[in-house]
């Protein structure tokens, strides 16, 4: 087992026992409904691996009930403890108060039956939006004006996609949503910057028919996502080709003597030894012919050594964090977590919130996105204030 399976599943069982403590605290429950809670909790931190083998071994109707299940009170979890601990630290506030006036401020401190109700309600409430608000696709718009076009091209207009992850969850309803916002916006090119599947995607061939008939002039183009190499990537790249995307793997494309296109692959990759290692810098240079250049990224991460050689790039990977507090985290993780930044002069970085959502069919403060990103020729063309 990895490290990172090991610290997730150390993490998980924390948070698990956390909450056990919060209910034994608040409902002192007997022995018979004590075995049950731990059983539960039990269960619930090993479902990440009960989903896994389950589809592995072909129960696949089992594996999207617990995905369901487990990955539901994943979300209502990760926000009972966020609010739980809001709460402890509230109550440990007031107990150093204490201490530095020699006062007394009993009245002022939750009890742990209130304590639990709230955290409980809270996250019950947060999870019902959420799972609500995670089927409300967005369009994001962004306009960016060029130079590097050549006369006869007024304007290219550019719908993104990003960390959709298709799998046991999200499904040939979601993918439909994603498709709809996409076909409304009428691109003249597709992008997936990566994690289109997640870990568990067989018996998908209807989604990539889905997604097969987006066929946009300038083309459809994708790159690796962490995903995409937990998922198998041999599998992935299957699924890929077959929805009608063209892959860049440490390699690039000039469209239609229009605009470059470069990709490279997810760093996940270096851990199952299928990465491209290929110098960004050295690529990006191949590349740099006066053209528009867009760079084609999973994670926000900005290569110094790159700048000025690709006029946007594109990425996602953070989901905004997802399910708010966590957005937090995702912010101190990536400078760059969510929306539109001006790197320098003529060069923008775009971050997806994503298409789709991974593990908790719920968002919250963070809605699913597509992005269209309208790039206008300034030298043909003036826009209206």
């Amino acid at each position: 087992m990895s490290l990172f399976l090991i610290t997730f599943f150390l993490l998980y069982g924390c948070m698990h026992f956390y909450a056990y403590l919060k209910v034994r605290s608040a409902l002192a429950p007997g022995t018979a409904a004590t075995l049950c809670i731990i059983f539960f909790m039990l269960v619930m931190t090993l479902a990440p691996l009960i989903i896994q083998k389950s589809e592995q071994y072909g129960f696949d109707q089992f594996a999207r009930v617990m995905s369901y299940v487990g990955y539901s009170w994943m979300g209502i979890l990760l926000v009972f403890f966020a609010c739980s601990l809001v709460i402890d630290t509230f109550r440990l506030v007031l107990y150093a108060g204490e201490f530095i006036v020699q006062g007394n401020f009993n009245y002022l401190k939750p009890t742990p039956g209130l304590s639990f109700f709230t955290a409980l309600i809270l996250s019950l409430s947060v999870s019902i939006y959420g799972f609500f608000e995670a089927r409300n696709i967005v369009t994001e718009k962004v306009t960016i004006t060029t130079s590097k076009f050549p006369e006869e091209v007024e304007r290219l207009k550019i719908v993104q996609i990003s960390d959709v992850h298709i799998g046991l969850i999200v499904r040939e309803e979601r993918v439909n949503r994603i498709i709809k916002e996409v076909r409304k916006a009428n691109p003249d090119m597709l992008i997936s910057t990566g994690d289109l599947v997640d870990g568990q995607i067989d018996s998908l061939a209807s989604l990539s028919d889905i997604l097969q008939e987006i066929n946009p002039p300038y083309g459809k183009f994708a790159i690796t996502g962490n995903h995409e190499f937990y998922a198998g990537l041999e599998q992935a790249l299957d699924f890929t080709d077959k929805s009608g995307f063209t892959l860049l793997r440490g390699e690039g494309r000039t469209v239609n003597n229009v605009i470059n296109i470069v990709g490279v692959d997810d760093p996940a990759g270096k851990h199952y030894g299928l990465f491209k290692d290929v110098s960004e810098k050295e690529l990006l240079t191949k590349f740099h012919n006066g053209k528009f250049t867009l760079l084609l990224k999973h994670r926000p991460l900005i290569d110094k050594k790159s700048l000025g050689l690709y006029d946007l790039q594109l990425s996602g990977h953070t989901h905004k964090g997802q399910i708010f507090p966590f957005s937090v985290f995702t912010k101190l993780l990536y400078t760059n977590h969510a929306g539109y930044l001006k790197l320098m002069e003529n060069t923008h970085l775009y971050v997806s919130r994503g298409s789709g959502t991974w593990g908790p069919p719920i968002r919250f403060l963070s809605p699913p996105e597509v992005t269209v990103i309208e790039i206008i020729n300034n030298n043909t063309l003036k826009i209206d204030n």
